[in-house]
């Protein structure tokens, strides 16, 4: 291959910092996967075994459409659950499709690990020094830090912005900064610029506004087009939103949590269940702790960790009383049919916010 071209599949906004990582440490081409679409998953579902869950199908969807443009190495990480084997199963298929390519996985015995990654990428560039690697390695991940800090506030107060789109346009040129920054002063100073400017955006935010909980997978709560936008519709019905999960969670807060979650939710817990089952859990009772009016469950058809946490979810919620939804998102789920079960949830907790008021 002579013009070495990188990619791997989205995962919302993550694409910028990991656009930077690889281009900053392989000195190659980043493409990343072309925007996720009606094609993309069509792509991913044609090629991919019934019995997978909906993020192999849109990885496998990205990773298509990237070669059909173009690339010629892949990158995929992987872990936490059935998805530690993506990587194998997917090179295999595209293989069998007829395609050329390098492929790498990031992670090794189901966790990140420094020594892995770095010998990973060196593999890719001889050329590459610990200590560049190490360097914009913790800058991409003070990066993602940031926007996840950001997006938190955004979720809070995006349904109550007094101009259209002032959020999306103002974090638009956040990123873009973001990417222009190759020391860790110069990416703070823009944070903290940039935080600034957000919070002087206009919202006419009510001090008891509806306040909504969103749990459930990984990648549905971290890639809007796998939950149809559900976030989205939620700040159109002027919600204020939580949602734990996030990759500054995943990689780093994930770790020392356990045993507080455990302690948390001893109640209905002895063991962690797998993947993110444990958290979403502890998650459902957090927020009823601190006061939501409602929460919404999502995960992809057939998240056998999920699938295993929904029993105990509900009785924590039935124990407190607390709204919840459920949305399990497969390729034949409906646009409409979300927006109409949505629109329902919304009424139901705001009559219940009504009669709790009166």
């Amino acid at each position: 291959m002579d013009d070495k071209i990188v990619s791997f599949p989205h995962l919302g906004d993550y694409y910028i910092p990991i656009s930077y990582l690889l281009t900053t440490l392989l000195k190659l081409k980043v493409m990343p996967s072309p925007t996720i679409t009606k094609r993309t998953i069509e792509l991913g579902s044609k090629y991919s075994p019934d019995s997978v869950c909906l993020p192999f199908k849109y990885n496998l969807g990205n990773f298509i459409e990237s070669l059909e443009n173009g690339a010629n190495i892949l990158v995929q990480a992987g872990g936490g659950c059935r998805y530690g084997y993506y990587a194998e199963v997917q090179e295999v298929i595209l293989r069998s499709l007829g395609y050329e390519f390098d492929f790498y996985s990031l992670v090794n015995t189901d966790k990140f690990t420094v020594s892995y990654l770095y010998n990973t990428f060196k593999k890719i560039n001889p050329k590459l020094s610990f200590i560049k690697y190490a360097y914009f390695t913790l800058l991409t991940l003070l990066m993602i830090n940031y926007m996840d800090n950001i997006d938190d506030y955004i979720r809070k107060n995006i349904g109550f912005e007094e101009e259209q789109n002032s959020f999306k346009t103002l974090k638009e040129k956040m990123l873009n900064s973001f990417t222009k920054c190759h020391s860790f002063t110069t990416l703070t100073y823009n944070y903290f610029k940039y935080k600034c400017l957000f919070k002087k955006l206009k919202i006419n935010k009510p001090k008891n506004c509806l306040r909504v909980g969103i749990i459930g997978e990984l990648y549905t709560s971290m890639e809007p087009h796998s939950s149809y936008f559900l976030e989205q519709e939620l700040a159109k019905m002027n919600i204020e939103v939580k949602r734990f999960t996030n990759v500054t969670y995943l990689l780093i807060k994930k770790r020392f949590k356990t045993k507080k979650m455990l302690k948390y939710t001893r109640d209905y817990m002895k063991y962690p269940i797998g993947a993110d089952g444990l958290d979403n859990i502890y998650r459902a009772k957090k927020l009823i702790d601190e006061g939501y009016d409602g929460l919404i469950h999502i995960k992809p058809f057939g998240c056998t960790p999920e699938i295993g946490a929904i029993p105990i979810i509900k009785k924590v919620c039935n124990d407190y009383h607390m709204p919840i939804i459920f949305f399990s998102f497969d390729t034949q789920t409906s646009e409409e049919g979300i927006k109409t079960r949505l629109e329902a949830f919304y009424d139901m907790l705001k009559m219940q916010k009504e009669g709790k008021n009166d």
